[in-house]
């Protein structure tokens, strides 16, 4: 492996991913990256310092940014999106938008020359049938649906669903190998607060009291990004994973967002009283992957357990406000 290209490289496991590919000897690695949304922060600058990787500030949405960005590459990794429930709730127009402008400039764009193609979907997928009429955990041969397409949070599945059908038959037209990966509640240090871990961390933080939480009898299986990345790097290194699609999360340990809580109080030491609220309208009971078909192709086993990966990702979001708080 010697030149990588990681779209929405800036972003929360854009970030971990180049990371990762530079600590294991990557000799280039270019992020491309607009900065709406992911940030040149402390962690990315350090990166940046990393002989061989460079940043490459670009809209992907428009379509003359590709021009820039020609290869040959190795492996090219498609992270570009717009995540997270509050920007879907807000502005789902723009979720729709820029998730399928900037796939479709990417299929447009793809050539032998980009190397294997990685493109990231999501476990939202399955969202709008696993409430009983999906298996749970959920395989990846199963048919996705969209439970209510007027509700905001399906603009994302439904950008996602569009997302992995323009690569497959973009791709294959191209004579172009990629590889699909569904993520299941990717969690850790710099995500911002788009997810629930980092949403519950700066709230004990801010000792908020009571404590609203919504839908505590929901269940999730969460996966820690340093285990997701690797699963997607063995994929990519797993010739017979080409063309195939497949599930990314760790099926151990599937808790309740209840267990959840209580996980993310103790590393913050604290017992407010919680204030139970229903589950957003949409939000699927259950979500657990079936990840047996990541097992037979990579051999991969998830290694940080939710306990340490919740206490450690707490501490990080407490170590920066206590920084912000100093002037650090």
């Amino acid at each position: 492996m010697s030149r990588v290209l990681v779209l929405g490289g800036a972003g929360f496991i854009g970030y971990h991913l180049a990371r990762h590919l530079a600590d294991e000897g990557a000799s280039a690695i270019t992020l491309v990256d607009d900065l709406s949304r992911g940030r040149l922060d402390e962690d990315l600058s350090a990166l940046l310092g990393r002989p061989g990787v460079e940043l490459v500030r670009a809209d992907l949405t428009d379509p003359g940014a590709w021009a820039r960005l020609a290869g040959p590459w190795d492996q090219t990794y498609m992270l570009v999106a717009v995540v997270g429930v509050r920007n879907v709730e807000i502005d789902p127009p723009r979720v729709i938008r820029v998730n399928t402008q900037a796939v479709l400039n990417l299929v447009e764009w793809l050539t032998p020359a980009a190397g294997t193609v990685f493109f990231a979907s999501t476990s939202e997928a399955y969202a709008g049938a696993v409430n009983g009429t999906l298996p749970v955990p959920t395989p990846e041969d199963v048919p996705l649906s969209i439970g209510a397409i007027e509700n905001p949070r399906f603009a994302y599945a439904a950008s996602k669903i569009l997302g992995e059908a323009a690569v497959i038959h973009g791709a294959r037209a191209r004579r172009v190998p990629y590889i699909i990966g569904r993520f299941h509640n990717v969690y850790g240090p710099r995500m911002g607060m788009d997810h629930v871990v980092p949403e519950l961390s700066v709230r004990a933080l801010a000792r908020e009291d009571p404590f609203k939480v919504y839908g505590l009898e929901q269940r999730r299986a969460f996966c820690h990004v340093a285990d997701a990345v690797e699963a997607v790097t063995r994929l990519m290194a797993t010739p017979g994973a080409a063309g195939r699609i497949v599930n990314i999360g760790n099926d151990a340990e599937e808790v309740s967002v209840e267990r959840l809580l209580s996980l993310v109080l103790r590393a913050a030491g604290f017992a407010p009283r919680i204030e139970p609220r229903p589950a957003p309208a949409g939000s699927p009971p259950r979500r657990c992957p079936d990840i047996s078909r990541l097992r037979s192709l990579t051999g991969f086993a998830p290694k940080i357990d939710l306990e340490s990966g919740v206490r450690q990702t707490f501490e990080w979001y407490r170590d920066r406000s206590n920084a912000t708080r100093s002037g650090g």
